[in-house]
């Protein structure tokens, strides 16, 4: 479902992150602990994060701990203000990447779904040009994915109409 939040993207962007090499199963059994952890994705909140709280969270078994994936959260939530000075908001930033409207897929079959996009290299190149972590193509894709940026529901799945309805 295309989605507007800041925050919700946020929580997106970190979750997919975290997600990387491992299931995505693994990441939304634990999704609850990062919101409380990650103070609800309030990037304001998590920007401020210090070195003692990141080892904190370390040491918690509600969330993936890797230290590269809990500190790339921070300084992506330091980016993302970055971004949100210069473009108002982090969801007039991403949106430009797919011209303000989801992208139409008409995929038949899974296998049809890229693990990456044109779309989806110029924003990861872009991301890390601003000091993002954690965001190659894939994962940008599936954050695509997961925001509505681009509507990959299989053109046989209820989903894949509403979610056109909704441009």
């Amino acid at each position: 479902m295309p989605l507007h939040d800041d925050t919700s993207l946020f929580e997106l962007l970190v979750l997919e992150g975290a997600q990387a090499g491992l299931s995505w199963e693994t990441v939304l059994r634990k999704r609850e602990r990062y919101r409380a952890l990650f103070k609800a994705f309030d990037p304001v909140a998590v920007a401020r994060m210090t070195a003692a709280r990141i080892q904190r969270l370390l040491q918690d078994p509600g969330i993936i701990r890797n230290r590269a994936k809990i500190e790339s959260a921070v300084e992506n939530a330091r980016a993302l203000l970055r971004v949100r000075d210069e473009f108002g908001s982090f969801d007039a930033y991403v949106w430009r990447f797919v011209g303000g409207k989801p992208i139409e897929n008409r995929r038949r079959t899974l296998r049809q779904i890229p693990a990456s996009t044109k779309e989806s290299e110029a924003l990861s190149r872009d991301l890390r040009s601003r000091g993002f972590r954690f965001v190659g193509p894939t994962i940008c894709y599936a954050f695509m994915q997961a925001a509505g940026l681009v509507n990959d529901h299989l053109i046989r799945c209820a989903w894949h109409d509403r979610v056109s309805r909704l441009r």
